[in-house]
């Protein structure tokens, strides 16, 4: 007996149905590498519209955790897909690589008190070590960048254009020196920008504590507060009561805080009269287990610069009208250190009070300065309790609790912070520029004029610049680039040739680094002037290094010709760098150039487990980026990356990502699939013209330019999880479970040459051509596997990629509209009629489908359908015979499917009375028979 088997188009390709991909992927990365793909593919998009994608620079310091990845494969992702769009997307990855963190490192490893020419050099050295650890964790996630040339921070001409930046900015009259209260960190030893601040709980002790109404001059502002709330005189001492969580500020205690519409009550609780927020009074009272009396009202604004004594000091404490004061908790009256509370410092500059006047008793390493009286020398923390003590101890302590509140920390050393007076370099919010504008205003003009990812981004955004104090931008710290600032002994006022003296210390720097400037001696540049100047040795924030790189980049050591010039079309980083990088990036653009250095903005949520819980070691549930790859392959984290929605918080976890194998799975057996259907077929040679496709082929084009065309918006919206849930829907239900499962029959019994199988190779052709570069950009490994496999090139030079290539342009074809609203009906109706045979299989009466036949009983719209396919009927519907009659009514409508009574067709298994017609091949059904040894069946629509 014949081997029929042996006649059939099996398929076959060298594309392994098992990826395989944690062993194949790092040969694929050699592999681009070696060819320079990204190289390649610049070469191959020049002269196409720019879309510049500027790298946010991750810190030189530790191994990448998932976020890293998840922010590297977003990117990825985008620039790929602009790409594939007919975009020149360039890529230039960056590293951050000043500050403190590194710094903190080199001291920790080499001891402290080092020489600081030997910290910058020991930090410069430990960074470049790092970057090359990081670069190589950040090449195996499949990302292609210029990774041989990326950009650093800490290179000698990103350096100088740093402090050239800070030069035009200057030159704008941005940058200032004042004496404000800055966040400020004891472990650090310096000032901290906003976005290096951490919200955690933190307990604190409370106080309520009288501060005495002074009895200075005559009685006058005993006879003022008497006068204040409506009466004559008062015959008992007075007190107006503050309540605060931090004790170690009350030393440096210069004024009390009240609210000007607010309802203020005298109290008389027996020995004295207390001065306290009407609304409040009760609370109070219950606080101080004291009772008392309502004597008198009075408004806020009629206390307005009463004074009263400090409890311990002997200094008055006059009463400053504010509007920040709440009435939610305390007494209604607050206690100002203007050395230690922006609102503070705000309120006593509103009364004329000068910087000269502030007190500032605490000293950057949180002590104490040494003569204050009680408490000189001590840690502000462990004075506390003394401080309380000394409270009670002269009668001015009403009470004394413990809570538990939100505090902010160091991001860094997970230490309390507090706000501290000192002078430091500010960028000034509100200084108005030489147009007139102040950076404020442009800022939040530059947030209106651009498009963010998500939406909600902006009115975030928004707010922040609106609301936030000056920038201070200088640090007190080794490793940074300079302030190159001189300013006068006496005066203490900017050298008048400040901006020149700054582009000739930049073009040191250029050549040696920051160190030029650290090792400078003025009279280089100041001559005999020099004896009359100091050098500064403050350092430049490090979110002014990542903040200006749009200059020392995309201006200058990137700088490609962008029609735009310095800004980028999209800058993408985590939601945190509303308040870093995106910030720093806008006020730096908008002093230096008038607008934000980029036309868009992408955030993406942080990655938590799949509970929904941040990740923590302590809870054992990190995911290490490392290990994925290791074990499943960087494609499976692509993968997640692609089809988690990226606007909220990412969910990870070995369930997770087992899920999303099973997805990789299903992609990669469709595209096993196409691929081996297709092996013997040259489109150059083989394809059939539009109109002689089938109908069914006509209609999977259809589907598949709607696939393209969703897709393609899809990746433009930056709505990458839709792309990967239409492209898991196009491989399970359009291909797998429709199109391909009918196409078997005619593609594996044939002819291998015939123009049905040549015309269905054709839509193939077309359908692999379009997901293979509509999944390039995610599924990046795999894409090009299957690539090679189609074009495998003869050598280095002729072997193609993907990504040398843009979106697929699909056949153009009329009256797609008509024939989707076919076939979507004819579809429903096989759905059907498989449920109706799955019934039957399942009691045992059939096995496979082909072992039914069907009979259809239609409406019109449905029986016009179904009719249209003709004697092609039975191979849509999956069936060896399949009848169809038209009824008027829709309960009149029958889907009865039955075993059939026909013999098997040995080669097509169909159940046929045509097996045996040919009496040389008895075991052939008839149209076998003509396609292996006459002219060949013809067929129409499927």
């Amino acid at each position: 007996m014949a081997d029929y088997r042996k006649t059939l188009n099996l398929p076959d390709t060298p594309f392994p149905m098992r990826g395989d991909l944690p062993r194949r992927e790092p040969n694929w990365i050699a592999d681009w590498q070696q060819k320079k793909l990204y190289q390649r593919i610049r070469k191959a998009s020049a002269g196409r519209p720019k879309f510049v994608l500027h790298d946010g620079p991750p810190y030189a310091n530790g191994s990448l955790h998932i976020g890293h990845a998840l922010n590297k494969i977003l990117k990825d992702i985008i620039v790929r897909s602009k790409t594939l769009a007919g975009f020149d997307a360039p890529y230039v990855p960056g590293w951050d690589c000043h500050g403190l963190p590194i710094e903190h490192k080199v001291e920790v490893t080499h001891g402290k008190n080092l020489p600081a020419d030997r910290v910058r050099e020991l930090c410069r050295a430990y960074a470049a070590e790092q970057i090359e650890i990081q670069k190589a964790d950040f090449i195996r996630l499949g990302v292609l960048g210029d990774w041989d040339n990326p950009y650093r921070t800490m290179d000698f001409a990103n350096e100088a254009n740093e402090i050239r930046a800070l030069a035009e900015m200057t030159k704008n009259g941005y940058v200032f020196k004042g004496l404000k209260p800055v966040n400020w960190c004891f472990d650090c030893g310096s000032a901290l920008a906003e976005a290096e601040v951490e919200y955690a709980d933190k307990p604190s002790p409370t106080i309520d504590v009288a501060f005495p109404v002074s009895d200075a001059d005559a009685g006058t502002h005993l006879r003022k507060l008497a006068a204040a709330f409506g009466l004559a005189r008062l015959d008992k001492p007075a007190a107006a009561v503050i309540w605060t969580t931090t004790p170690w500020t009350i030393p440096a205690n210069q004024a009390l805080n009240a609210h000007p519409e607010f309802d203020y009550a005298l109290v008389d609780v027996g020995d004295r009269l207390l001065v306290l927020a009407r609304e409040l009074v009760e609370s109070a009272l219950q606080r101080f287990q004291l009772a008392g009396t309502i004597i008198a009202t009075a408004k806020g604004a009629a206390l307005e610069r009463i004074e009263f004594r400090h409890p311990f000091y002997d200094r008055v404490s006059p009463v400053y009208l504010a509007e920040y004061v709440g009435i939610d908790a305390g007494t209604g009256i607050v206690h100002s250190s203007p050395a230690h509370g922006v609102d503070d410092f705000n309120s006593w500059h509103a009364y004329g009070r000068s910087n000269d006047e502030i007190l500032s008793l605490v000293t950057g390493g949180g002590q104490y300065v040494s003569d204050l009286p009680f408490f000189g020398g001590m840690n502000i923390w462990k004075a506390n309790p003394a401080i309380v003590d000394k409270l009670a101890e002269v009668g001015a302590l009403l009470s004394h609790g413990k809570i538990t509140h939100s505090y902010m920390h160091c991001w860094r050393h997970k230490t309390p912070l507090v706000y501290r007076a000192t002078a430091q370099w500010f960028v000034g919010m509100d200084r108005v520029a030489a147009d007139g504008s102040t950076l404020r205003e442009r800022a939040l003009r530059a947030v209106e004029a651009t498009k963010f990812y998500p939406a909600w981004g902006q009115a975030r955004l928004h707010a922040m610049i609106a609301n936030r104090p000056d920038w201070c931008i200088s640090r007190q710290r080794n490793w940074g680039v300079p302030i190159p600032f001189f300013l006068h002994k006496e005066t203490g006022e900017l050298h008048p040739r400040t901006v020149e003296l700054m582009e000739e210390v930049a073009l040191r720097v250029e050549q040696e680094g920051i160190e030029a400037w650290f090792k400078l001696d003025a009279a280089e540049l100041l001559g005999a002037e020099a004896a009359q100047y100091e050098k500064i040795s403050d350092t430049l924030d490090v979110w002014f290094d990542s903040g200006t790189t749009h200059k020392h980049v995309l201006r200058g050591s990137h700088n490609d010709g962008h029609p735009e010039g310095p800004r980028a079309d999209m800058y993408l980083e985590g939601s945190d760098q509303h308040r870093g990088w995106f910030h720093s990036s806008l006020l730096t653009g908008c002093a230096i150039d008038g607008h934000a250095p980029y036309r868009s903005l992408l955030t993406h949520g942080f990655a938590v487990d799949g509970a929904g819980r941040k990740m923590s070691k302590s809870l054992g549930n990190v995911v290490v980026p490392q290990e994925v790859t290791g074990k499943l392959g960087a494609e499976i984290l692509r993968l997640w990356v692609a089809s988690t929605d990226y606007s909220g918080e990412l969910s990870i976890s070995k369930e997770i990502l087992d899920r999303v194998v099973e997805v990789y799975r299903r992609v990669r057996n469709t595209l096993r699939f196409l691929l081996a259907n297709t092996a013997d077929f040259d489109i150059a040679t083989d394809a059939v013209p539009l109109e002689q496709w089938l109908d069914i082929d006509r209609y999977a084009l259809a589907f598949t330019r709607q696939l393209a065309q969703q897709a393609e918006a899809d990746y433009a919206k930056m709505e990458f999880h839709r792309v990967v849930q239409a492209l898991q829907v196009f491989c399970a239900e359009d291909l797998g479970a429709f199109y391909l499962d009918i196409l078997k029959d005619r593609l594996y019994t044939t002819a291998a040459g015939s123009l049905p199988r040549r015309a269905a190779q054709t839509a193939l052709w077309h359908i692999t051509q379009t997901l293979l570069k509509l999944m390039a950009p995610i599924l990046s490994f795999t894409a090009e596997e299957a690539w090679t496999v189609i074009h495998p090139g003869k050598d280095e030079g002729t072997q193609d990629s993907v990504m040398l290539h843009t979106f697929h342009a699909l056949p153009a074809q009329e009256g797609e509209a008509g024939l989707i609203a076919r076939w979507e009906t004819i579809r429903a109706v096989r759905a059907e009629g498989l449920k109706v045979i799955e019934a039957l299989r399942t009691e045992g009466k059939v096995g496979a489908s082909l072992q039914a036949e069907l009979e259809l009983a239609l409406t019109a719209d449905k029986f016009a359908a179904m009719a249209s396919l003709g004697e092609d009927l039975r191979f849509v519907t999956m069936t060896s015979a399949a009848t169809l009659s038209e009824v008027a009514r829709a309960e009149d409508e029958r889907v009865v499917a039955t075993p059939s009574a026909a013999q098997k067709c040995e080669r097509c298994w169909h159940y046929v009375d045509t097996v045996g017609s040919d009496a040389e091949h008895p075991t052939l059904c008839g149209r076998c028979a003509s396609n292996l040894f006459g002219e060949g069946e013809t067929r129409a629509h499927a």
